[in-house]
């Protein structure tokens, strides 16, 4: 990453004539987004639309402002497309990703049906349904990022006690698991996994069936195939289970300090955003049921 961000400044510096604080501000976004992409086992000339889309979306949750979202999206659009001038990528994976409005979406979250739809998509009839049921369970189960999740080792599993060791940014938070998600992972160890994995002092808690540890991509392409297979119309990401587990807590009664530690928030505003929500979804069930509404 060093080598290509060094020709990228030389190109900046002599090819686009960019001001001192151009260059600083491009280096230092792309610099970042190398970085989130190394945690996601990912190099600068792999990533793709969805990876960059879900970085922009997560800072975003991290409430990031649309001004800076904007020039992050900037700075890598120019940056792909000297990796584009420079034969090093086909084409740019920035080129379809827009521009964020100043007015934050709702986060789309869906309904308790909607969930237990989706979980009991995969089956355990193999090692890979095993993986997924687990997978899935544990995602709604905590609310972790998808970074966290694909970043769990087998020690940071405790089913006996009921309870996962999360980190995040070199934070640590303990989060417990319903019973569902404890038999799921503790099927999926018992059964699957050393069956899977491809080297006996793998740490990886979830591999792919190549017995490595599993990337992001690799779970995109899962979530996305229990979508199509349980027919949710709605588009479901990794982070909709983060949102509906929020939601969901929110709804029947947590408080949003224990779901701000539940979810690693710095801020407390980046968890309020659900009071909102569900303030929208008692809006829509009144205009839906009231007679006169």
């Amino acid at each position: 990453m060093n080598d290509m961000l060094l020709e990228f400044e030389e190109y900046l510096k002599n090819d686009k004539h960019s001001s001192s604080n151009t260059l600083t501000s491009y280096l230092r976004d792309v610099r970042q987004f190398g970085l989130y992409l190394e945690r996601c086992g990912t190099s600068l000339t792999d990533a793709d639309t969805e990876t960059i889309s879900e970085y922009i979306q997560e800072l975003q949750q991290n409430g990031k402002s649309v001004s800076t979202v904007t020039r992050l999206i900037a700075s890598l659009r120019c940056f792909y497309g000297y990796l584009l001038i420079h034969n090093y990528i086909d084409s740019n994976p920035v080129k379809t990703v827009t521009v964020p409005k100043s007015q934050k979406k709702l986060p789309q979250i869906l309904t308790g049906k909607e969930v237990d739809l989706l979980l009991s998509q995969p089956k355990c009839v193999d090692f890979k349904g095993y993986r997924d049921k687990a997978m899935l369970e544990l995602l709604y189960a905590t609310g972790i990022r998808v970074t966290e999740l694909i970043s769990l080792n087998i020690t940071d599993v405790n089913t006996s006690v009921g309870f996962i060791k999360c980190s995040h940014r070199d934070k640590e938070r303990i989060i417990p698991l319903y019973p569902a998600a404890i038999k799921a992972i503790s099927d999926y160890v018992s059964t699957a996994r050393e069956n899977m994995i491809a080297d006996p002092d793998e740490t990886a808690l979830f591999v792919n069936l190549n017995g490595t540890r599993m990337t992001r991509q690799g779970f995109w392409k899962i979530i996305k195939h229990y979508q199509k297979t349980a027919g949710i119309n709605k588009d479901i990401t990794p982070h909709t289970l983060r949102h509906s587990f929020a939601t969901h807590l929110l709804e029947n009664g947590a408080d949003l300090h224990s779901i701000q530690e539940m979810l690693g928030h710095v801020d407390i505003s980046s968890t309020q955003v659900y009071v909102q929500l569900v303030k929208q979804n008692l809006r829509d069930v009144y205009n839906k049921y009231h007679p006169r509404a």
